[in-house]
């Protein structure tokens, strides 16, 4: 199953409160890595985005903005 995470650059995860993820390799020859590019839209409508070696990295990093996104929300 192919997902396309972009198109001209810009992401297509537009629904609120959705992710979106692929896996990709990078690298030259042998040494290829195995990365997965991720992207959360919050339900306010901003994006998050990352890459990380796995899906579980990208979420525990989704769920560490989202904890300083509601802290800086609280403060106003």
């Amino acid at each position: 199953m192919s997902i396309r995470m972009t198109i001209n650059g810009v992401s297509t995860c537009t629904e609120v409160g959705t992710e979106k993820y692929e896996h990709f390799q990078m690298g030259i020859g042998r040494r290829k890595r195995t990365l997965v590019q991720y992207d959360y839209r919050h339900t306010d409508g901003e994006l998050f985005s990352c890459v990380k070696p796995s899906l579980d990295e990208c979420r525990t990093a989704r769920n560490k903005w989202l904890t300083a996104k509601d802290g800086k929300e609280d403060k106003r």
